[in-house]
């Protein structure tokens, strides 16, 4: 079973995607991380974000090895590698780059310790329109603008980043508007997708509810 989760940064995509994994026992694929990897590696060589050349070099080097060693990196979640996830993966080229790997894990899914796993859920922004056109079960997760900002503003403070709400804000609105206006798999929903707004949920019911949506999908197969 291959699930797809898309939508817009903090609407609830990692925690929904962590726990169907776990639910289902299917293996996990972050494809944000393959983005926030070559965005990090330029900001950490000092390369220019606009450059696509540059990107797609990156991008055609990128192992799975040296994506871990880089996700270990304190910016790596920070919003400075979110911010320049967003941009190299605007560029066609490093898209391409990225796409036959990505896909190759749905063929091949497989857990974090290597073992082969049933299926896979894929949590990104274009795994239901792109990457997994052919999944069994899409969904396209939303929230609000402002309880998104509040969301991530919170989880950098745990982690000690100084920032301000004010700030996460605009970074996100910025972020969104570049994901849905670009040229190369804009942020949109599948036609197929089930849209899943999380504004006024927690984890606990975001999670029962897609559980709920999914155990449908499968009693009517």
């Amino acid at each position: 079973m291959i699930i797809t989760i898309d939508g817009p940064a903090a609407a609830g995509k990692g925690t929904l995607a962590a726990a169907l994994a776990k639910h289902y026992k299917l293996a996990y694929f972050d494809t944000g991380m393959v983005y926030r990897a070559v965005g990090l590696q330029m900001v950490l060589d000092k390369l220019n974000l606009s450059d696509e050349n540059a990107a797609e070099k990156i991008a055609k080097q990128l192992t799975f090895e040296k994506m871990m060693e880089l996700s270990r990196h304190p910016d790596f979640r920070s919003d400075i590698g979110g911010q320049a996830a967003s941009k190299v993966s605007a560029f066609s080229k490093v898209r391409a780059a990225l796409l036959k790997m990505q896909q190759n894990f749905s063929l091949n899914p497989v857990f974090a310790d290597g073992t082969p796993a049933n299926g896979a859920v894929y949590d990104g922004r274009d795994t239901g329109t792109v990457v997994c056109p052919d999944a069994d079960i899409k969904f396209f997760v939303i929230a609000s603008a402002e309880v998104r900002a509040e969301r991530r503003y919170k989880e950098f403070i745990a982690k000690g980043i100084k920032t301000t709400l004010k700030k996460v804000l605009e970074d996100m609105l910025e972020r969104d508007k570049r994901d849905s206006e670009r040229a190369a798999a804009p942020l949109k929903p599948a036609k197929d997708a089930v849209l899943l707004d999380t504004s006024n949920m927690n984890a606990e019911q975001e999670i029962a509810e897609a559980v709920k949506i999914i155990e449908t999908k499968i009693n009517k197969a």
